[in-house]
């Protein structure tokens, strides 16, 4: 893929923690001396000295986005500008995270690189999802880069859902809820339900039940081609449908949840930790 001509940088901030708006404003002095264009939202515009651009337009105006901030802040900024392509360099403000790979020790030495294109591009993949109510009604579709989960409602049982793959019948599970996963979203939320680490460029997803009632119920790999049917079979059990674990909306007893690969991909910019040194850091391997 080739590497697109940086003259605007969107800093997305996380203010809820301190040190992010003091690495921004440094980024953004550093953005200057480059002669390149610094953005973000007037809230954290008017803090770091960056021009104003509202959070819904970034997709439209930079040509790199920086993350300042975690896993958390980085899935919704991928979800706003996949569709154009634009790269996202994440920086973590604790240790490493599985999507925010760069400390912030390196966030300056790490950005100089971007800007003079030494770098690389993970093209990761997202999930559409769709929710087709009783009535045929469809939702909008719903773009994941970690995971759909359909689960039970906060005082509600057991879930039975019905599940077929290309439209054949693959299994019909009892529990808590299903999970379907990117490679990228194998190790959040499907990782804690017993899922495997995939490498976050193998084209494949998790099918991941929650606390399964039958143990022979176990975390299976299929290829990216294939499209996911989830047939709710829940008469008052109030299961939830949610993205990302930032997006949610409830479903019906007998609603069904498409999920397929989404054509577009997120571009996020690898840092100099391979991916195994990540996994070892994060889940205390040695």
């Amino acid at each position: 893929m080739a590497k697109r001509s940086i003259k605007t940088v969107g800093l997305v901030v996380k203010h809820e923690r301190p040190e992010a708006i003091t690495i921004a404003r440094t980024l953004t002095r550093f953005l200057r001396t480059r002669h390149k264009t610094p953005l973000a939202d007037s809230e954290t515009a008017k803090k770091i000295g960056a021009e104003v651009v509202e959070r819904h337009h970034l997709a439209d105006r930079a040509d790199l986005i920086v993350v300042l901030g975690g896993d958390g802040t980085l899935l919704g900024v991928a979800r706003l500008v996949a569709s154009k392509g634009i790269p996202i360099l994440g920086v973590n403000l604790g240790g490493l995270g599985f999507l925010t790979e760069v400390t912030i020790k390196e966030a300056r030495a790490a950005l100089g690189r971007v800007l003079d294109g030494d770098y690389q591009v993970d093209r990761r993949i997202m999930l559409e999802a769709i929710v087709e109510r009783a009535s045929k009604e469809f939702t909008q579709p719903f773009l994941a880069l970690n995971d759909v989960v359909v689960g039970k409602g906060p005082l509600g049982g057991m879930l039975r859902l019905d599940v077929f793959a290309n439209h054949k019948a693959f299994c019909s599970y009892r529990a808590d809820g299903l999970i379907i996963a990117t490679p990228t979203g194998s190790t959040a939320y499907a990782l804690s339900a017993g899922g495997p680490i995939v490498f976050p460029t193998v084209n494949a997803i998790v099918v991941a039940p929650i606390c399964p009632h039958t143990l022979s119920n176990r975390p299976v790999v299929l290829p990216d081609s294939h499209e996911i049917e989830i047939h709710v079979k829940a008469p008052d059990h109030d299961p939830t449908f949610t993205v990302d674990g930032q997006e949610s909306t409830q479903l019906g007893p007998t609603d069904v949840v498409r999920i397929h690969r989404a054509r577009h991909v997120v571009s996020l910019i690898r840092s100099a930790h391979p991916n195994f040194e990540i996994w070892r850091d994060k889940l205390h391997w040695g």
